[in-house]
C-alpha cells in the first residue's frame, strides 16, 4: 500500500572544534508529540519548497543561524509515527559550518549543545552506558545517528516502521 508521507527535514549540527551537537530539547510545549525527547533541528517542508529551502529556513527560524556547509547523510520512511500515527519522509543532515550564533530557546524548546559521544552513548546497545547519557531520544534514534556521524561518505536509506510511540525496526542500505 503507498503513502502519502509528511515530508521533512531534520539536522544535526556539529561542531566539530569542540565535538558537540546543537539538539532541541521539546520542553516547552506539553501537547508537542515530541515533549521530552531530545532531537536534531528541523521540521515540516513547505508547499512549493525544495529540500534544501526547507533545511534552510527550519534552522533559521528555529536556531537562528544560516548554513554555510552540509551534508545529506540519510533518508528515512517512518510508517505509523508518533501519537498521531503519521508517515513521514526525513532528509536527515550533518550541518558542519553556520553563520550567527545559535539561539538558546525557541517555540519547541530549549537548544543545547551535547558533547557528541553523549549522543553516540545514548545511542549504545549497552543500557549502563545508555542510562548514563541520560539523553532522552526516540528509540529509533538510537539506530540512524550513528551512521549520521561516521567516516562511510556514502547516504543511507532507511525504513522505520512504528505503531505510535512503539518502534517496530529499521532496516537501511548505504549506495
Amino acid at each position: 500500500m503507498a503513502i502519502t508521507p509528511v515530508v521533512g527535514t531534520l539536522a544535526y549540527i556539529h561542531d566539530e572544534e569542540s565535538d558537540q551537537v546543537l539538539m532541541i530539547r521539546r520542553d516547552a510545549r506539553p501537547d508537542d508529540d515530541h515533549f521530552g525527547k531530545v532531537n536534531g533541528l528541523g521540521g515540516k517542508v513547505e508547499k512549493d519548497e525544495n529540500i534544501l529551502f526547507g533545511i534552510e529556513r527550519e534552522l533559521l527560524e528555529e536556531a537562528g543561524i544560516t548554513i554555510i556547509k552540509n551534508e545529506l547523510r540519510g533518508v528515512i520512511t517512518w510508517t505509523d509515527f508518533g501519537p498521531k500515527r503519521e508517515d513521514w519522509l526525513g532528509f536527515i543532515f550533518l550541518v558542519t559550518k553556520w553563520e550567527g550564533s545559535p539561539k538558546s530557546f525557541n517555540d519547541e524548546g530549549s537548544l543545547e549543545w551535547v558533547p557528541r559521544y553523549q549522543l553516540l552513548d545514548a545511542c549504545s546497545t549497552d543500557p549502563a552506558i545508555q542510562r548514563k547519557s541520560e539523553l532522552p531520544i526516540w528509540e529509533g534514534d538510537k539506530h540512524f545517528i550513528p551512521l549520521i556521524f561516521d567516516s562511510d561518505p556514502r547516504v543511507f536509506y532507511g525504513v522505520m516502521p512504528y505503531e505510535g510511540e512503539i518502534f517496530k525496526g529499521w532496516d537501511y542500505k548505504r549506495l
